[in-house]
């Protein structure tokens, strides 16, 4: 494991909040992913972070609330708000919050003897969600930082092509899990999988590659927690897409790892339109048609159909 970097606190000091000065706050952007773009205008208003005692303690209480219970399984947790804060301001505070975190995270890592790549390419999915916040609005920001208190929390690992969370099973997937002969009860552990969309293909090569770290990374580093099942809510698992691509894509090739799934009954027609096209603002008629896939999504719902997010589950 590499030494901390100058600016986090001691072990004995963890509690306090800590963010950089400008100049180490640049170069620990520029670790997290955030493009160079997206790197100037948060370094600057931090200076008004730290030199306004409101807006700081707003911070430190974020960050206390992020933090605490480090490593427990608790879910998505919401950032608070700072009324009155100016926009560019506002747009920025999720990242000094995140940046702050930082050192909790990270003694959580080195706790568990998380490799320090691991680690790394893990947090720096706060730089995506900074070039997705760009990408929708053409400004600088934090998109989704919802999201991001998994990964600041020890919940979330980046491993391979796919993302993993420590979740726990809820009653359908126990329910399903039991009827085809596993032991899962209500909320015993399971690996929740997510698909970012900036890591290439996914291929089933790739798929195979992450379950395989996966098994043995939480094998190792969370030993108390028996991964017997991963889950997956995503639009990936739409049947309605068998209609469109070719039984040998990878997408189709994805929902056939699923033993279960389950179509809820209420549609999410945007889901597939973000994911693909990267913004839900774009009229229909006027987004690409290149690949099967886009002219899959689109043709859909122009045809009057509608997208779902089926849950499903396999045994790992």
């Amino acid at each position: 494991q590499a030494a901390p970097p100058s600016w986090e606190p001691s072990t004995e000091e963890e509690s306090r909040f800590v963010l950089p000065d400008s100049d180490e706050l640049a170069e620990v952007l520029v670790d997290l992913g955030v493009p160079h773009q997206d790197i100037e205008e948060p370094v600057r208003l931090s200076r008004r972070v730290v030199g306004d005692p409101e807006t700081l303690r707003f911070v430190e209480q974020a960050v206390e609330h992020l933090v605490e219970g480090m490593g427990q399984i608790r879910g998505t947790t919401a950032l608070p708000e700072l009324a009155g804060a100016p926009e560019a301001l506002t747009r920025f505070l999720p990242l000094y919050v995140y940046v702050a975190a930082l050192p909790h995270v990270r003694a959580h890592h080195r706790e568990r003897g998380v490799p320090e790549e691991v680690s790394r390419r893990t947090l720096a999915d706060l730089g995506r969600c900074v070039a997705w916040y760009r990408r929708w609005h053409g400004t600088g920001g934090v998109l989704s930082p919802r999201w991001l208190s998994l990964h600041f929390h020890g919940e979330l690992y980046q491993l391979g092509r796919l993302q993993f969370q420590r979740d726990r099973a809820g009653r359908w997937t126990s329910d399903s899990a039991a009827a085809a002969g596993l032991t899962l009860g209500p909320d015993d552990p399971v690996l929740a999988l997510h698909v970012p969309d900036f890591m290439g293909p996914l291929s089933p090569e790739a798929c195979d590659r992450s379950l395989a770290r996966a098994r043995e990374f939480f094998a190792r580093h969370y030993p108390e927690e028996p991964y017997a099942v991963a889950s997956c809510g995503s639009w990936l698992l739409d049947p309605q897409l068998r209609r469109y691509l070719p039984e040998d894509s990878n997408i189709v090739r994805f929902q056939k790892r699923f033993r279960a799934v389950r179509v809820p009954d209420e549609p999410e027609d945007m889901a597939p339109v973000r994911f693909v096209f990267g913004t839900a603002d774009v009229p229909l008629d006027r987004l690409p048609r290149r690949t099967v896939l886009e002219r899959a999504v689109v043709d859909h719902l122009r045809d009057g159909g509608h997208w779902y997010v089926p849950s499903g589950w396999f045994a790992l």
